[in-house]
């Protein structure tokens, strides 16, 4: 507003969102006064404003809110003119600059409390008017409806609206994306190692993120969503009816845990009973005195270790309960403390939401419950998948319901350069993405009359028959193409975009309309957040069949370690049986503490090739017949130890012919190599560091007839050669000793005399000979292989850290954006200094106390077998004749390895 006063002008205007009032005096020497009220008034709502300039002060009132009243003084009275000017005016003058009119609507205008007639002004009578709707408000109000989806705030301008989607989880232009990972399958195919995530199940759905937790280590990865029951829970507080009602609740609705189950492949749930005289079902003809309801709240009357209907326990199942009369341990109603447990795996039951326990208001009676979490496995979303077998396959589905918001996202792996990936057609909408030429993937849509393109090109051939991932979106500000999640390209949609896409055809997926279609394999194809079942639907489709294979072709570089990749129908795993590592990408190490006196032994099996495979090949690949003479060899492991000497590695034959790795006195590594011909075996002495500092150190010796490669740790690799008269063949290999040697015939007696005694203490890992790995065969009990082991092997990893994937970059990573808002009491380098000297403090300390431990063991272990001294012999044992094996003879003969097995019978609870 702009009014003349007979001696100045107030003008009253909207500036960074606040009203402004100014009031210019001329009789003062062009005094100007100015007063400010309110904030974030151009926010698209109705808003109030009242301006009372009365004798000698003026007040401005905004909202009707009397906080927000502004007072000033005026040095003189004012009088005002004949004229106001509501929405502009432009003086001619250089008393004020120009401003801009205003843009918005106005009602209610009073005048020294008059309202102004409007209707009067619009015909003319009172006042003129130029480009101004009068009766009627034209704004646009770009936030009704909200089109900032899942809670983002919505803000507008004149033009356009902006969507604020901090702490929603979602991004975009409308908050449509989600910032997560469908499933922890996702992250693990990301090179993401086992925690804590957030999850969204159905991408850009109506379901939140939620918090999981992801167990990588298996290959088949575990989702687990925990409850709030303790283990061992008591059951008590019965009611009316004598009945206990225990109440399981999660950190996640009942819709998200349907996601999590209705995309797994398998899920359990463990439960377990504790009684005492309080019974749980009694029988299967009669009413159970107890049950537990799960999902969609139905009433379950089975236990762990049964299934739906049989209203009994897995006692019941396996024929092994208490009373053979009931079908639960607990049914026996005994005195003495019963359990029934198992695991419920009927995922369309799960998860257990409570429990109704039925017998425990007698005198006597005591209950205990345990509800585990619940656990899932697999992903089927993720990799459902089709392979397109002709340029005129294609798939149909009915047509996905259209919004004004649309987005597609699926991996596609050819070695074609063209093909249509969908298709939708309809009245007025058109939606269309293909792969053009090579490199470049195309989006194209219509909205009315008008049709928006978007390419993408990458920097590398999409057709290398390898995994790549679009991602397409059409929402009411702007359309996006992104491929590989970095190629992007965005567009404005035009402004009859903010219509819904309307389809009268169903989706093609391949060809269709006469055009070539895709070839090759595509997966997790989703829409609007809605997996399509590519599988089920290629099982009916001739020239189109479900899944795909070669996903070892973008994926095989993950497994680590000579890892052998192993196709799967709905993916790929690593085989890690012929390598020294365990996990699902062969990366992490298998190890084990050797306490005094343990050692563990691998034979070879002499009519299975001395170190042939059971393929009958060498880890090279390289053929070895029944009784070979080896050549050339590989021994890596990493070791770690305070304690000098030792045998770390010994590897012996049916011949004469050994290769031993020993720590001397001053702790440094010796190599010995006898192959014959040499009168004594040849040794290589490394003696520039100390190997017994209690760190993790690798070893990896290599020999190719006489040419002997070292390298230890990150140091460059040394080459060494054995004499001209040595022999090159290792002939008949017998056994891989670790830590200590316990074998019959001729060995070297220096190499018993000097390093045997007391034998290693410390860690073993990563042991590799060719092929065969021995720790792992003695650790992993699942493992069938000639391996024994005397005295406690405990598994450990010797401090050694694992492997990984190298991770995606902080930039696009959506994991850092939770982190980026946390609040870290500490200056980051300050902290990380200080930490690391308390750390630092914290581990010396620990370190000494260990060994103080050690060498007192020590010192307690050498005292004992000193005590037994001349029990150990080199030479063929006598009665060796009379014994089973060459063991039993030893045993027979040396009183002191009968102690250590005798030893190495009893159980330790640490």
């Amino acid at each position: 507003m702009f009014t003349s006063l007979a001696d100045g002008w107030v003008e009253v205007g909207l500036t960074e969102s606040k009203v402004t009032v100014y009031i210019n005096v001329t009789q003062r020497k062009n005094t100007r006064i100015g007063i400010s009220s309110g904030s974030s008034l151009n926010d698209g709502q109705w808003h109030s404003v009242h301006l009372n300039a009365l004798e000698n002060y003026a007040m401005l009132t905004v909202d009707g809110d009397e906080a927000s009243t502004v007072r000033t003084a005026i040095p003189i009275q004012i009088q005002t003119g004949g004229s106001y000017y509501f929405g502009g005016y432009f003086m001619h003058t250089n008393s004020r600059s120009p401003q801009r009119s205003f843009q918005g609507c106005m009602q209610m205008i009073h005048i020294d409390d008059h309202l102004v007639d409007l209707r009067a002004v619009e015909q003319g009578h009172i006042g003129t008017f130029e480009n101004v709707s009068l009766d009627m408000c034209a704004i646009i109000d770009r936030c009704v409806p909200n089109h900032c989806e899942h809670g983002g705030h919505c803000t507008q301008t004149w033009d356009t609206f902006i969507c604020n989607c901090s702490g929603t989880g979602y991004t975009g232009a409308t908050c449509h994306n989600s910032m997560y990972q469908q499933s922890c399958e996702e992250y693990k195919h990301q090179g993401r190692s086992s925690g804590s995530y957030w999850i969204d199940p159905d991408s850009s759905g109506p379901i939140a993120p939620f918090r999981v937790s992801c167990d990588m280590t298996d290959e088949k990865v575990w989702t687990t969503v925990k409850n709030n029951l303790s283990p061992q829970t008591s059951v008590t507080s019965a009611d009316q009816e004598g009945k206990a009602v225990l109440k399981i609740t999660y950190n996640v609705t009942d819709e998200q845990v349907l996601s999590v189950t209705g995309n797994a492949e398998y899920c359990e749930q463990y439960v377990a009973y504790a009684c005492r005289m309080s019974r749980l079902l009694n029988s299967p003809d009669g009413v159970p005195y107890s049950w537990w309801v799960g999902r969609a709240n139905e009433r379950h009357s089975y236990w762990g270790g049964s299934g739906p209907g049989i209203q009994k326990c897995a006692c019941g199942i396996e024929h092994n309960c208490t009373d053979p009369k009931h079908y639960c341990n607990c049914d026996a109603d005994l005195r003495a403390w019963r359990e029934d447990t198992g695991l419920l795996v009927y995922k369309d039951h799960l998860p257990v939401s409570q429990v109704v326990v039925g017998d425990t208001s007698r005198a006597g009676s005591e209950a205990k419950l345990t509800v585990g979490p619940l656990r899932c496995q697999g992903d089927r979303n993720y990799w459902n998948a089709a392979s397109f077998n002709s340029p005129t396959s294609y798939l149909h589905f009915p047509s996905f319901r259209g919004e004004t918001t649309t987005d597609i996202s699926f991996y596609f792996k050819t070695s074609s350069a063209h093909g249509v990936f969908l298709e939708n057609l309809g009245t007025t909408s058109f939606l269309h993405i293909e792969l053009r030429g090579a490199s470049m993937v195309l989006f194209s849509f219509d909205v009315g009359s008008e049709r928006l393109e978007l390419s993408v090109r990458s920097p590398v051939p999409l057709n290398d028959d390898q995994w790549h991932r679009v991602e397409a979106e059409k929402n009411i500000k702007e359309a996006v193409l992104q491929v590989n999640g970095q190629y992007r390209e965005v567009k404005a949609t035009p402004p009859q975009g903010h219509t819904k896409l309307e389809f009268y055809s169903q989706l093609y997926v391949g060809a269709s309309s006469g055009q070539r279609g895709f070839l090759g394999c595509m997966r997790a194809l989703k829409i609007n957040g809605v997996t399509f079942d590519l599988e089920g639907r290629a099982e009916m489709t001739l020239a189109v069949s479900p899944g795909c294979q070669g996903h070892c072709n973008s994926y095989g570089m993950h497994c680590r370690n000579r890892g052998k990749c192993v196709e799967q129908y709905n993916g790929y795993s690593c085989d890690c049986s012929l390598t020294a590592y365990d996990g699902p990408y062969c990366t992490e190490d298998v190890g084990g503490y050797f306490e005094t006196g343990t050692l563990v032994r691998y034979d070879f099996l002499s009519e299975a090739g001395a170190f042939a495979s059971r393929e009958g090949k060498s880890l090279s690949g390289v053929p070895v017949p029944s009784e070979a003479n080896l050549t050339e060899e590989e021994l890596v492991f990493s070791f770690s130890t305070s304690s000098t000497p030792s045998i770390l590695v010994y590897i012996s034959s049916r011949t004469q012919d050994y290769l031993a790795v020993v720590l001397r006195h001053n702790g440094t590594l010796q190599i010995r190599y006898s192959l014959g011909g040499l009168t004594e075996p040849h040794t290589i002495d490394v003696d520039h560091r100390n190997m017994a500092n209690g760190q993790p150190h690798s070893v990896n010796i290599t020999r190719k007839l006489r040419e002997i490669r070292l390298q230890l740790d990150h140091y460059p690799v040394y080459t060494y050669s054995l004499p001209e008269s040595s022999d090159t063949h290792f002939n008949l290999v017998k056994s891989i000793f670790l830590g200590k040697v316990f074998e019959t015939g001729q060995i070297d007696p220096i190499l018993i005399e000097r390093y045997n005694t007391p034998g290693f203490v410390g860690c073993l890992s990563r042991v590799q000979f060719n092929s065969v790995a021995p720790l792992k065969a003695a650790l992993r009990s699942g493992l069938a292989a000639p391996v024994s082991t005397h005295g406690i092997l405990v598994p450990s990893n010797c401090g050694a850290s694992p492997l990984t994937i190298s991770p995606m970059a902080s930039a696009s990573d959506p994991w850092h954006v939770e982190a980026a808002g946390a609040v870290f009491p500490l200056n980051d380098n300050k902290g990380s200094d200080d930490g690391v000297d308390r750390n630092f403090a914290i581990i010396g300390g620990i370190i000494s106390i260990v060994i103080f431990i050690v060498l007192c063991i020590m010192v307690f272990v050498i005292r004992h077998m000193f005590r037994h001294k001349g029990s150990y012999h080199t030479n063929e044992a006598k009665g060796a004749e009379s014994a089973d094996c060459a063991d039993a003879a030893i045993i027979v003969n040396d009183p002191a390895f009968t102690e250590t097995i005798e030893e190495s019978k009893k159980e330790w609870f640490i």
